[in-house]
């Protein structure tokens, strides 16, 4: 029998556990069984937090997306200028993989994208991410150009850390970080106002 906890901390409680579930298992490999039974719930205490497996996740997705978000914005607020951001930026999200395995999983390894519903929710959180960081790049350019180049840094970012999380590689976050921080900022430096 199961602790009765109030209804946040219940629903904080299926999170955490669907995270696992669907980081090991993967979405279709995970039932809602599977969660109740590891979560120490019945399958009706379940669905009255989330009426399907696919809301579940869709909230999972949400949930991850906005944590990585805000740690990101914590890191760069303090920064001195671009470049400490960037170089904050960066190294704050391959920290955050590096001790948020499941939740980096869920994003962007777990086969999400092949969902167009799901795919559509782990862009929304690209989306966010790159809108967050185009201010940041200070070199006066116009807003199109920022987010474009932002973009570019939120993939070349996924990008390895997709390639040293699904090979297993250790990694340390600060050092991968700061060297994609440098190839970052050296090409951003580069980088011309467009003129019409």
């Amino acid at each position: 029998m199961s602790l009765r906890l109030p209804a946040a901390e219940r629903r904080t409680q299926i999170l955490q556990v669907a995270l696992h579930e669907f980081a090991s298992k993967g979405y279709h490999g995970t039932s809602m069984n599977d969660v109740a039974a590891s979560a120490g719930v019945t399958k009706p205490v379940l669905y009255q937090h989330f009426d399907s497996k696919r809301a579940l996740y869709l909230a999972l997705i949400d949930e991850v997306g906005g944590e990585m978000l805000e740690t990101i914005g914590k890191a760069t607020t303090d920064a001195e200028n671009g470049r400490d951001q960037t170089r904050a930026g960066i190294i704050t999200y391959f920290e955050w993989v590096a001790t948020h395995r499941d939740e980096f999983i869920l994003l962007f390894g777990s086969g999400a994208r092949r969902d167009e519903e799901f795919a559509v929710a782990v862009r929304n959180v690209e989306r966010a991410v790159a809108e967050a960081i185009a201010p940041l790049i200070d070199a006066g350019l116009d807003v199109r150009h920022q987010r474009r180049l932002a973009y570019a840094l939120v993939g070349m970012s996924e990008g390895l850390s997709r390639h040293l999380v699904l090979s297993g590689e250790h990694f340390d976050p600060r050092e991968v970080g700061t060297q994609l921080a440098n190839l970052a900022w050296a090409g951003l430096r580069g980088v011309q106002p467009q003129t019409h």
